[in-house]
């Protein structure tokens, strides 16, 4: 029986080889060719599934570059205002609130202020003390012409109205400056003296307020018909840069929108840490689409000189050296040390190493760079494998 169940297995072995005998082979995948390096360039086969990746650009002659800087939305200072109390006291009225239009000379709110009410008072007592040197200096010139007293004793009295009417014009000129000349009433009021839009507001009904102990205004208002664009610059862009130039203002927060804006201000100085330097522009804002603190982009033209243009994507950096792929022929392609003149977000001037019309691969260019590479250390292994 043993040798039965044997010579069962080995039929069916014998069986199951002639079957998979008879079977068609499968036909073998064909491979995909691969590049081949001929003196420092890529030669692709035509076909090659590659090459449709690899889209070339052609470097054209740039007379300006396209600059993109970044920048900030401010509130103009010139037409803002920030309002402090002068005087400790607690809020008794609040009469504007953020986004409310206000006029030049309009409460804002009400303080009631024993401290400002003292300075009411020095109003007043000063303008009585100016009334009786007044009338005092009356009676000694009636004196003097009647040859009762000296004449010093009539210059004396001159000069003691001269500094009660001093003393008067400065606590009115105190007392006028936050709306109150007469009277004692101990209520300050938070003027605006300008016409604009409540932008800021930092004070709550009843609230205590000491001057001493404010670090934020009380209120801002501003104007934002008119806005600031605080730009960060490099060195590079002050030529271009000067007072009166036109630059475009885009927001990213507003679809990409652009607006123009007028260069007003350049600093004197480069801050160590960023090297940069601040530029001040100006922003027309009628619809009130711009708002402070926005983050933008400012575009400009810059001119340059010889060189042609390509895609930034084109550009490579290997150490120190930036390079790109030129196609000198279909499917053929070789590295090409440059030298950048500027380098921006999107374009890149190359002022040596390329010529106008040459074609350069601009994207998908770092297949290039591993294909070479691979290329490269394939035909050192091959070289060093020869007896």
């Amino acid at each position: 029986m043993k040798s039965l169940h044997l010579s069962l297995t080995a039929i069916g072995l014998a069986a199951l080889t002639l079957l998979s005998a008879c079977q068609d082979k499968p036909e073998p995948v064909a491979g995909v060719p691969t590049p081949i390096i001929q003196n420092n360039q890529l030669r692709y086969p035509a076909g090659h599934p590659q090459l449709p990746l690899l889209v070339t650009t052609k470097a054209v002659t740039a007379k300006s570059i396209a600059v993109e800087l970044p920048a900030r939305i401010v509130w103009n200072e010139e037409k803002t205002q920030r309002i402090y109390a002068a005087f400790a006291g607690r809020v008794s009225r609040i009469s504007a609130d953020v986004g409310q239009s206000v006029s030049a000379g309009q409460v804002l709110a009400q303080l009631a202020s024993p401290e400002f009410g003292a300075a009411q008072a020095d109003t007043s007592r000063a303008q009585a003390d100016a009334t009786l040197a007044s009338q005092a200096l009356k009676r000694q010139r009636e004196l003097f012409e009647a040859g009762v007293v000296a004449r010093k004793d009539l210059e004396q009295a001159e000069a003691e109205a001269s500094r009660a009417q001093a003393e008067v014009a400065r606590a009115q000129a105190r007392t006028s400056l936050y709306g109150s000349s007469t009277g004692v009433n101990m209520q300050l009021g938070l003027r605006s003296e300008i016409s604009g839009v409540v932008v800021e507001r930092n004070l709550n009904p009843g609230q205590e307020v000491r001057p001493d102990a404010s670090t934020a205004p009380m209120f801002v208002v501003s104007d934002p018909s008119t806005l600031w664009v605080q730009i960060d610059a490099q060195e590079a862009d002050v030529a271009d840069l000067r007072p009166g130039a036109k630059v475009n203002l885009v927001l990213p927060s507003l679809a990409g929108q652009s607006f123009e804006a007028t260069i007003k201000a350049v600093t004197d100085q480069i801050d160590p840490a960023t090297r940069t330097i601040k530029i001040r522009a100006a922003v027309a804002n009628p619809k009130r689409l711009l708002k402070s603190e926005m983050l933008a982009k400012v575009r400009y033209a810059r001119q340059v000189g010889p060189g042609v243009e390509v895609p930034a994507t084109a550009v490579f950096l290997r150490g120190n050296q930036h390079y790109v792929f030129v196609q000198s022929e279909a499917g053929m392609f070789a590295p090409r040390d440059v030298k950048v003149s500027f380098e921006g977000p999107k374009t890149v001037l190359i002022g040596e190493g390329l010529k106008e019309g040459e074609q350069v691969v601009s994207q998908n260019g770092l297949l290039l760079a591993r294909e070479l590479r691979l290329a490269q250390e394939a035909a050192h292994t091959t070289e060093h494998a020869k007896p």
